[in-house]
C-alpha cells in the first residue's frame, strides 16, 4: 500500500519520508561483556558488518570518560548503547532512526531478560542462549520493536522446552488486543467514553482589514465514567 502511494503521489512521499526515517528501527542488536566482546547478537537487516563492535570499543571502552557518548555516528552508521550491570547493550543502524526509540528498546530488552533470568548478567545470557534468541526475535521484527512486555511474552515463550499442541498454535489474546496490559474480562455497567474537541482561533487584523497573524489551537479532551 505504501509503495503504491509513493509511486503515484510524490508529494506524499516527501511528507512521509521524515516519518519513515524516524521509525527506521535498528539494523542489529549486540550484547557484549565488559571488555566489549560479543556474547550474543541479532542481525535483523544485514546492513552493517558484524565487526562493527570494534568501533564501539574504540569510542566507548577505550575512550576517556569525558569523551563517551550514549549515541554517536561514524562513517554513516549510528550507535546507541546502554550499560547494564557488567554488560553493554548496543543497537546500530545505517538509517536516520529515532535515538530515543532505540535506547528505550534496549532498556525494555534488559528488563525482559531480567524478568526471565531473575538477574541480567553475563552468566545468565550464556546459560540461556536459546531463550535469549527467541526473545530478541519476538521483541523486534526486521529492526522494528514489537512486543516488549514480559507478561505478554511469557504466554508463548516458556523458560522450559515444551511441545505445542495444534489447539495452542494461536497468539495469546493479550498480544492481539489494543492494550496488552489490560486484564481480560473487565466489565463496567456503562462502557462509555466522551470526547470533547476544543478549538480556539487567534486572529490579529490591521486597521485596513488585512490579516497580520492567525492560528488555530485545538485540544482533544477525553473522559470516561
Amino acid at each position: 500500500g505504501v509503495d503504491l502511494v509513493v509511486c503515484v503521489l510524490p508529494k506524499v512521499r516527501d511528507k512521509l519520508r521524515p516519518f519513515c526515517d524516524t521509525m527506521a528501527g535498528a539494523s542489529a542488536i549486540f550484547i557484549m561483556d565488559s571488555r566489549g566482546k560479543v556474547i550474543i547478537s541479532r542481525n535483523y537487516r544485514s546492513e552493517v558488518p558484524m565487526t562493527i563492535t570494534e568501533r564501539f570499543q574504540q569510542h566507548v571502552i577505550d575512550a576517556e570518560d569525558f569523551a563517551v557518548k550514549p549515541v554517536f555516528c561514524e562513517d554513516g552508521i549510528n550507535f546507541a548503547w546502554i550499560p547494564y550491570n557488567n554488560l553493554y547493550l548496543l543497537a546500530v543502524t545505517q538509517r536516520n532512526s529515532n535515538a530515543t526509540l532505540l535506547i528505550t528498546f534496549l532498556y525494555r530488552l534488559a528488563e525482559v531478560f531480567r524478568a526471565y533470568f531473575n538477574e541480567l548478567e553475563e552468566e545468565s545470557i550464556k546459560d540461556n542462549f536459546v531463550i535469549t534468541y527467541e526473545l530478541m526475535d519476538e521483541m523486534m521484527d526486521n529492526g522494528y520493536p514489537q512486543t516488549t512486555e514480559a507478561k505478554v511474552l511469557r504466554e508463548f515463550i516458556k523458560t522450559q522446552s515444551h511441545q505445542i499442541a495444534v489447539e495452542q498454535m494461536r497468539p495469546p489474546t493479550s498480544l492481539t488486543s489494543a492494550v496488552s496490559w489490560r486484564v481480560e474480562g473487565i466489565v463496567h455497567k456503562k462502557n462509555e467514553i466522551f470526547l470533547d474537541v476544543v478549538e480556539r482561533l487567534n486572529l490579529v487584523v490591521s486597521a485596513n482589514g488585512s490579516v497580520l497573524h492567525s492560528e488555530i489551537l485545538g485540544a482533544l479532551k477525553m473522559k470516561s465514567y
